[in-house]
């Protein structure tokens, strides 16, 4: 007999798991993958001796080790991908326990090994899985974003397929198998990636879904990829660059961005080194971006953020459009989805969806209530 997921498989409601906002929310989007609810104990109990980022991987590897012995495959599958998510990229741990990460979540969902395709780019690869309903409707491409991994992500795409949707989902330069596998780096021109997918699978007419800072990828590739018909910032996100500064102390913001415009690089690196000593949120940040996007320094990578901007490329989209925010979105200000709305002045349709607080939908990805995120977009896609 055959799984059929819905929107009710994910939890509703965000809880206070760790006295960090970084690592309780993803403490929260872990939980929020599995519905375990045995693991909101068991990370509310390991949160006591977690401060530090060494402390969480030693306690998210024992409890994923745990949950294997109980069979309790897809807990132990998001312990382990907690885990690594914190490990620094020569870490030999890292890809050991991305591998189990995948084999235990690919076997959860029953993904085929034909269902998985390694696509051509740039003399590399891409990583990317084909989900078909019996009779598709129509066909949704989808993709993460600064550190998802596409995996991750499985439960959406099979609510997805069980809604009657032919579902591609991939890895993009920067995510993934393309970046672990294939030394992709991340780049701005997520056309690039996104055409090739297309080609491959010989798509027109689809749907693109950005989820995280796939929010910017996804208005970029729609912008110059007119095989994308309907577009799905999910969530919004108009100035990767912002996003960054967001995290910095508003009294030293106007200082650094003083440094980067002068290009004194030394100095930019000694205080964004010194912000990642008081920062967790910050330490991780410049880790995972200089990682994805194969900067040697923290000034490159920050520099390199100001490429992912839809301010220039915003007029250029002509499709339907539906944009997302959460109200209290502790990345993303705000005010960026005011500005991509404004900045939308050919689309064919514009929708924008702001979720709340009540709803347990108002933060990053409406973690806390991806079913609801989920529903809007189904419900939103359907009318065409």
């Amino acid at each position: 007999m055959m799984n059929k997921w819905s929107t009710r498989d994910f939890p509703v409601g965000l809880y206070d798991l760790h006295p960090n906002v970084s690592i309780n929310f993803q403490m929260n989007r872990f939980y929020n993958w599995t519905n375990d609810e045995d693991m909101l104990r068991e990370m509310r109990e390991a949160a006591r001796s977690i401060h530090s980022y060494e402390e969480l991987v030693h306690s998210f590897i024992q409890l994923g080790n745990q949950a294997l012995e109980q069979d309790k495959k897809l807990k132990a599958a998001y312990y382990f991908r907690g885990g690594e998510f914190y490990l620094p990229e020569g870490n030999p741990k890292k890809q050991q326990l991305r591998k189990q990460f995948i084999a235990l979540t690919t076997a959860h969902y029953g993904i085929a090994k034909e269902q998985h395709h390694l696509i051509p780019y740039e003399n590399k690869f891409l990583s990317a899985y084909h989900i078909s309903a019996d009779n598709p409707k129509r066909t949704v491409v989808f993709f993460g974003g600064f550190d998802s991994y596409v995996e991750e992500l499985l439960l959406m795409v099979m609510i997805f397929k069980g809604a009657g949707f032919d579902v591609v989902c991939f890895d993009g330069p920067g995510q993934g198998a393309a970046l672990e596998d294939y030394g992709l780096p991340f780049t701005h021109e997520w056309e690039r990636p996104v055409s090739a997918v297309l080609d491959f699978f010989s798509l027109d007419n689809v749907t693109l879904i950005g989820m995280s800072l796939g929010g910017f990828l996804a208005v970029r590739a729609a912008a110059f990829e007119k095989r994308v018909k309907h577009v799905i910032a999910y969530d919004v996100l108009t100035n990767f660059f912002e996003v960054f500064m967001h995290q910095v102390e508003p009294e030293t913001r106007e200082k650094l961005q003083t440094l980067l415009a002068d290009g004194q690089n030394e100095q930019v690196n000694t205080a964004l080194q010194q912000m990642a000593g008081k920062s967790l949120m910050i330490e991780w940040g410049l880790m995972q971006g200089m990682h994805i996007t194969s900067s040697q320094t923290p000034a490159e990578f920050m520099r390199k953020t100001m490429l992912y901007n839809t301010k220039d490329i915003s007029s250029l989209l002509t499709q339907d459009v539906l944009l997302l925010a959460g109200q209290e979105d502790h990345y993303v200000p705000l005010k960026q989805l005011n500005e991509q709305i404004t900045s939308l002045t050919h689309v064919r349709s514009l929708t924008a969806r702001m979720f709340t607080a009540k709803e347990h939908a108002s933060n990053h990805c409406q973690i806390g209530n991806l079913g609801l995120a989920a529903d809007v977009m189904l419900q939103w896609i359907g009318q065409f």
